[in-house]
């Protein structure tokens, strides 16, 4: 069984920053560096968005074209943790935010959320204006 659970989501005030994390475990979870983790979000009456993705070894990330520039994806493979770093918050970042993961062999189609295999279930994050 694989789990993701994600933190540190919260209210912030437009133009402020917030740390989410995203903590992987589970007996078959054996090696967190194998997995690309992905982070993706979900306003209400919308549908899923990609927010960003890092490879297993984290030396690839990729961003959603609204959050370039602003988020930074990272990871500690010693602790099984994948953060988002959010900054310059606006009110249309607030969602419920998702981390996802699924092998890293799988090397294309970062932003598709029908090819993660793992999801947890969100961290709410709410921007005011």
């Amino acid at each position: 069984q694989v789990q993701l659970t994600e933190s540190g989501g919260g209210l912030v005030q437009a133009g402020g920053s917030l740390r989410v994390s995203c903590a992987a475990s589970g007996r078959t979870f054996s090696t967190f560096s194998t997995y690309t983790m992905g982070w993706f979000r979900q306003a209400p009456g919308k549908d899923r968005e990609f927010v960003a993705a890092i490879s297993g070894s984290g030396g690839f990330t990729t961003y959603g074209d609204s959050v370039t520039g602003r988020f930074t994806v990272s990871r500690d493979n010693a602790k099984n943790t994948v953060y988002l770093q959010m900054n310059s918050l606006k009110p249309e970042d607030t969602a419920l935010y998702y981390c996802a993961a699924r092998s890293d062999r799988f090397a294309s189609a970062w932003s598709a959320p029908l090819t993660y295999d793992y999801w947890g279930q969100g961290t709410q994050v709410t921007v005011s204006s």
